[in-house]
Parts: C-alpha cells; sequence; structure tokens
C-alpha cells in the first residue's frame, strides 16, 4: 500500500502527516526543520512513502533538494490551489495543514512548482539584493529632497547621482542645524550607493562570462540586467513544452486574454 506525506514547515518546527492511499491517517507529528530530522522521522515509521508535499515557503526549497538527496520523492506545490481546501476547515493549525498537504498529495490534486538550480537561486539574490540597495537608496534621496521642500530649499532640475551630495550640502549652507539633520542621510546614502556599486559590478562580470546573457544581448533593447533576469527566470528550458508558453510564464498573454 501507498502512502502519502504532508509536511507543514515552519521556522523551528515542522508538523508530519502521514496518510495512506484510502486516505486513512497512519502517522503525525512534529519534529525540528532540519532535513536530518524529518528524514529520520520518515525512516522511523518504517512505511513505504510514494510522495512528500512541501508547500513552497521560505524553507521549502532547501529541505526540497535535501530530501531529494535522501532518496525521498518530494514535491513542491503552489500554496494557492492548497488554500481551497484549507479555506474549508473549522480550525487552521499546523497539524491540519500538514494533513491537507497529505491528501492533495493522494488525490493529486495540486500544481508542482519548479525549483530553480542553485546558480539561478544564487543569482536571483544577487538581483533581489542589489534592487534592495537600490530603493533604498532613492527613498533616502526622496526624503532629503521632502525635508528640504518643508524650508523652501528645492533640488530642481536634473540631479546626476554624483552631484546630488555636493547640491544638498550647498543648499544648507547657510542652514547648519538642517545639515547636521541631514548629515546621517547622506552618509547612509553613500553606504548604500558605494555597495550597490560592488553588487551592479558583479552582475556585469557574470553577464561578461555567460554566454547565454551574451546572445541575448544581440537582440535590440537588451541590456545586461534585462539578459541576466530572463536567464535566471527561465533556468531550464526544457520546463517549457512550446517557446510560447514562456509568454504565459511571464505573465504576457495575448489583449483578448488579458484581466486589465
Amino acid at each position: 500500500m501507498k502512502h502519502y506525506v504532508g509536511l507543514d514547515v515552519s521556522l523551528k518546527e515542522t508538523a508530519i502527516c502521514v496518510v495512506d492511499e484510502n486516505g486513512v491517517v497512519i502517522r503525525e507529528g512534529k519534529t525540528f526543520s532540519e532535513p536530518e530530522a524529518i528524514v529520520a522521522w520518515l525512516n522511523e515509521s518504517g512505511l513505504p512513502l510514494a510522495k512528500v508535499g512541501i508547500e513552497i515557503g521560505g524553507l521549502a526549497r532547501w529541505l526540497y533538494g535535501e530530501l531529494r538527496a535522501a532518496g525521498l520523492h518530494a514535491v513542491c506545490i503552489d500554496p494557492r490551489r492548497l488554500r481551497g481546501v484549507t479555506r474549508t476547515m473549522p480550525i487552521k493549525t499546523d497539524r491540519n495543514d500538514a494533513r491537507a498537504i497529505a491528501q492533495v498529495m493522494r488525490v493529486g490534486w495540486y500544481t508542482v512548482v519548479h525549483i530553480k538550480g542553485d546558480v539561478s537561486q544564487e543569482l536571483r539574490m544577487l538581483l533581489n539584493n542589489r534592487k534592495t540597495l537600490l530603493i533604498k537608496q532613492i527613498d533616502i534621496e526622496n526624503e532629503i529632497r521632502g525635508v528640504l521642500r518643508v524650508f523652501g530649499l528645492k533640488l530642481s532640475g536634473r540631479i546626476s547621482q554624483v552631484t546630488f551630495e555636493q547640491q544638498t550640502n550647498e543648499l544648507t549652507d547657510g542652514h547648519p542645524r538642517l545639515a547636521a539633520m541631514l548629515r546621517p542621510m547622506l552618509v547612509a546614502r553613500a553606504a548604500l550607493r558605494e555597495q550597490y556599486g560592488v553588487l551592479h559590478k558583479m552582475v556585469l562580470e557574470i553577464v561578461r562570462r555567460e554566454p547565454t546573457c551574451q546572445r541575448l544581448m544581440t537582440i535590440p533593447g537588451v541590456g545586461a540586467l534585462t539578459a541576466i533576469t530572463f536567464l535566471t527566470t527561465i533556468d531550464d528550458p526544457d520546463r517549457f513544452q512550446r517557446s510560447r508558453d514562456v509568454g504565459a510564464h511571464l505573465g504576457l498573454t495575448p489583449r483578448k486574454y488579458a484581466s486589465g
């Protein structure tokens, strides 16, 4: 008889439920959210496990790889379809969520989430970190502009990243208290800009070494950032049966089917 496992993963503990092919709960409990602890808990049952379901989340990608390496048929599933099951529960707990995941693994009512390779995930983190530093830098600049505007001081015209601090200091030259308040903001902005440059340089170095990015950049209008973003988004081209599926995956649908 086949058995199916549902894992509801949280930061410290993971709720586990094992059901048979008839939907009967055979064993359930909790263990630490570590691959070794989960594998040991499952091995204690001595049951043949057909599939192990994990709802995609913060630790899911890491656990998925480790469970696969341990010989378990782990599957990451889309939480949106799972919500249709858990929404009917009178009480939502980790235990009940694990039961729901085990049941959908049994009946096959789930959507598999593609887990990207380590290289693609590292590139995605690099792009996200770069974007975060850039957004924080822009937030500080907008805050400084707003503070200056309150006192009638305007950073008007097109101001480059290099001259932003210089022009701010010139405007606050006759306002020592205001200049003292803005100095920490300018220092923080300079630090963000410096570290953003470090990450941006890493992106450009990767693009120079990546032949796929170089090929994509031969397309008019495609630069380094677009090329590497497309590369890490697609990850494995073989997971798309047809080339037109890529557009739908990226949310680019024909106008007559668009929602807005």
